[in-house]
């Protein structure tokens, strides 16, 4: 947490105060009939006052980081608040500042890769990053930015926007609203932005990374004003050239301008952010096609030469906080975002023996999105029991621009083991809108109500929450050749939430909950496998997912950590006969733990284990019913590690395992991919060099050089196989002027 110390003057203010008052006739008469008397009061040491900088402008600004500094002491929950995590009856993680800038994470995706509930994979046919919580996906599109929305970059988010990365678990409508882009059941993931710390920040960073990437970033901050109430954060980075993977080659240049404002009962704060992401040749995903072909060499790129992935995205947020008095707070935060996207792929499809066939696909895609939020928090007291309530109202808008080309979908062929480059083909054979100006295909529309209370019985040793959330979907589909209202709904449901938790001891929590998610009807894609789809941009009617969770917390001041067991159920949509619809059910149970902590002096401790088993319930015409579902496996596990070297100033060893079970590739359990496990290794080194903080980095990634498929799918019921990233040596230096 950045805490902002007045200047020494600020102490001055009270006397400055006190001594306007002496000028009074009372004031003059009470300090001679004190003087004649003897007694003159003695003089009074005045303390310095204090605020806390705040990413989201809060009062109480970031929560503590916990015993080691990679994990704080708890974070956003919602429309609760910020909230210790022994004190809330969910489980989430907030990853620090200090371990993105430690781990060199270059996006979201590479913060995750610590948490053992969250496994890393790619969007249905695109570029796009997504995280499977739980076991159920979380679309890049559907995270939240200091609590809205959709307003980050939509297929990949650079790590230097981020302060802090809060990962919750579990479903969550009640406590953020419905997930615009249709994901979110398992889990959601928030992310702080960055903003001026008490003291100056002149911070510049230069990497490379094998394979000939190279990275240049700038952090600048101050404050500024009468007690350094204004605060700025300027972030600029630029990374250019091939990465690990034989020659793809990634360009991005992000820009992003944090301001706030401390006032004593008014904090505001805005954000400015841009970034132009282009991957050329990009590595594509393999849809398994009779059997599972063995994984290639990890540095091998498959893609074709004239295949590419283009976004650009600019976003703007605004957020104040007023406390009406001590037991009042009111906010209203909103934001917008326009983007756009162009993308020329040939996803290939591959049998056992790594024979590829693929064919051309290009769209493009333009975003405008508008979100807001209003709020009330408060406390009160009613006999013995206490309340924190809180009523909050929320909207979401997107208009969305689409157009696609396909080429002959008979394809041509390649070898995943030995690729070659074909000729392009062109993109004329089935085709969706115009590519140079887009028709609009998609608006969604969302708006709910939610409302909650917080009671506190025995001291508030036992916390219990009651809520609920009247959430409104409106999605309308479009033509995309024509422009013409294909389908529209709007509806209505009430997602409600009960949990509790009781501090067993001042080190115990045991905490359940009750919770919902609902998220909108999926969009009927242009085609699967190759064959359209007869009602193609259908829109079908949003899905209610239920969840009960029962779990344990642990604080021992220095090692921390959770263990959850819950169980979520998921309706999903099916295809036959080439008719888009809903009618299957998909059940995830799991045991969850974490711990995290510092728990001997130098050494800390980050990682977890989770165990998923995902069954189909309900499939059509029963023929898949008690199979596991696609790309969840059975075992997550991480645990990483650091050690401040014994006998050194500033050299850290760190390490971390990551290992993932197999999983299935089909939803007939026919395919399955082989278990996995990636070693880590790293070290950095801290040094003054003519009195500026200089940092070293240096971190290996897939030490052993193991070849292996990270995942079968990602987007609900698809399969596809994503490649995991080859050996990959990471260097940077960190200078503090």
């Amino acid at each position: 947490m950045s805490t902002l110390r007045f200047p020494r003057k600020t102490a001055l203010l009270p006397v400055c105060l006190a001594a306007s008052f002496a000028g009074s006739p009372l004031m003059a008469q009470e300090q001679l009939e004190e003087q004649s008397r003897g007694t003159a009061a003695e003089p009074v040491e005045l303390q310095a006052v204090e605020i806390t900088a705040s990413a989201d402008a809060s009062a109480d600004g970031l929560t503590e980081p916990y015993a080691g500094d990679q994990v704080a002491r708890g974070g956003r929950v919602g429309i609760l608040g910020n909230q210790d995590y022994m004190e809330t009856p969910f489980t989430s993680t907030s990853y620090t500042s200090k371990l993105i800038q430690d781990q060199q994470a270059r996006s979201v995706s590479d913060v995750l890769q610590n948490d053992p509930s969250v496994r890393v994979a790619r969007g249905f046919g695109n570029f796009q990053e997504l995280y499977v919580v739980r076991g159920f996906p979380v679309y890049s599109d559907d995270i939240a930015y200091n609590g809205l929305y959709g307003l980050l970059p939509r297929q990949y988010v650079a790590a230097e926007f981020i302060e802090r990365v809060e990962v919750f678990r579990g479903a969550n409508t009640f406590l953020n609203g419905a997930a615009p882009g249709g994901s979110g059941i398992g889990g959601a993931i928030n992310i702080l932005p960055k903003r001026a710390p008490n003291e100056p920040l002149t911070r510049l960073s230069v990497g490379a990374e094998s394979g000939g990437q190279f990275t240049t970033s700038a952090d600048i901050a101050r404050r500024f004003g009468e007690e350094e109430r204004f605060g700025v954060r300027l972030n600029a980075a630029k990374r250019d050239g091939e990465t690990s993977v034989d020659n793809e080659k990634r360009t991005l240049d992000m820009f992003a301008l944090g301001l706030d404002f401390q006032g004593d009962n008014l904090r505001l704060s805005a954000d400015v952010g841009h970034q132009y992401h282009f991957i050329d040749k990009p590595r594509p995903s393999v849809t398994p096609s009779g059997g599972i072909p063995s994984a290639p060499d990890a540095e091998d790129n498959y893609a074709q030469s004239w295949t590419y992935s283009k976004e650009k995205q600019t976003f703007g947020t605004f957020r104040a906080e007023y406390d009406f008095s001590d037991a009042l707070t009111g906010w209203l935060a909103t934001g917008v975002r326009e983007g756009e996207e162009k993308n020329r792929l040939a996803n290939p499809r591959s049998d056992a023996n790594g024979n590829l066939t693929a064919y051309r696909f290009d769209n493009v895609r333009e975003e405008e999105v508008f979100t807001s939020e209003v709020g009330l928090r408060g406390l009160a007291q009613t006999g013995e029991v206490s309340h924190q309530w809180v009523v909050s109202a929320a909207m979401f808008d997107i208009e969305a621009r689409n157009a696609y080309a396909f080429s002959n979908f008979a394809g041509f062929g390649n070898d995943l083991y030995n690729p070659y480059d074909t000729a392009m083909p062109a993109a004329d054979f089935f085709l969706g809108g115009s590519m140079s100006n887009p028709h609009v295909t998609e608006r969604t529309h969302t708006q709910s109500l939610a409302i909650a209370d917080t009671l506190g019985f025995m001291d508030d040793r036992l916390l219990v929450t009651l809520g609920a959330r009247r959430q409104g979907i409106e999605a309308k589909t479009y033509d995309y050749n024509l422009g013409l209202r294909a389908s529209s709904y709007n509806r209505y449901e009430t997602t409600p939430s009960a949990a509790v938790v009781y501090k067993l001891t001042d080190e115990l929590s045991l905490y359940a909950n009750y919770i919902e998610a609902l998220v909108k009807g999926d969009i009927a894609p242009a085609s699967s496998g190759g064959v359209p789809v007869v009602n193609a941009g259908t829109a079908l009617q949003p899905y209610v997912s239920k969840q009960t969770e029962l779990g344990l917390k642990y604080d021992g001041s220095y090692l921390g950590g959770s263990l959850a067991v819950f169980t979520t159920d998921r309706p999903f949509s099916t295809l036959e006969n080439g008719v888009f619809s809903d009618g299957g059910e998909q059940r995830n149970r799991g045991i969850e733990l974490s711990v995290f902590g510092e728990p001997t002096y130098g050494v800390r401790l980050l990682g977890g284990v989770t165990l998923l088993d995902a069954e189909l319930t309900r499939t059509q015409d029963g023929l898949n019913e008690g199979n596991r579902a696609i790309g969840v496996p059975r075992t997550q596990a991480n645990i990483g590690g650091e050690w401040d070297v014994t006998g050194t100033n500033g050299l850290t060893l760190t390490s971390q395992v990551v290992y993932t079970s197999s999983q299935y590739a089909d939803a007939a359990n026919d395919l399955k991919l082989p278990s996995w496990t990636r070693l880590d290794l790293g070290a950095r080194y801290r040094m003054v060099v003519e009195q500026r903080d200089v940092t070293l980095r240096a971190n290996l990634d897939n030490v052993t050089g193991r070849d292996y498929w990270a995942s079968a799918g990602g987007y609900p019921d698809q399969s596809y196989l994503v490649l995991g990233a080859p050996r990959t040596l990471t260097v940077s230096a960190t200078v503090d002027f």
